[in-house]
């Protein structure tokens, strides 16, 4: 099972940034990873996701303002945040697309996300 470890959270003033990083335990052979986030008393949302075409999405509340990138050579998954607002204010979490095998053997990559890590907490005040 994949481990995901995120950091680079922390406080920041409005107009601020920050550059979140989730490393994986392990080769996720370029399976999707996505960033989500839940504020207090709020349903987590999607924020972003890269698949394994390379293709990135964004939530249109981040579009223009956060940027997500991957390392693959060091299982990494990056979200670089700038212009941040009070209401980016959640804890942010990371998460993958598993790396399955057919019955005769070829890889493909899972349509659920199925490892997340623990989190890390932004916090932005105005």
């Amino acid at each position: 099972k994949v481990q995901l470890v995120e950091s680079g959270g922390g406080s920041v003033q409005a107009g601020g940034s920050l550059r979140l990083s989730c490393a994986a335990s392990e080769y996720t052979y370029n399976c999707g990873m996505g960033w989500f986030r839940q504020a207090p008393g709020k349903p987590r949302e999607a924020v972003a996701n890269i698949d394994k075409n390379g293709m990135k999405n964004y939530a249109g509340s981040v579009q223009g303002r956060f940027t997500i990138s991957r390392d693959n050579a060091e299982n990494t998954l990056y979200l670089q945040m700038n212009s941040l607002k009070p209401e980016d204010t959640a804890m942010y979490y990371c998460s993958a697309r598993a790396a399955r095998r057919r019955t005769w053997g070829a890889r493909y990559c899972s349509d659920e996300w199925d490892y997340w890590g623990q989190g890390t907490q932004v916090t932005v005040s105005s």
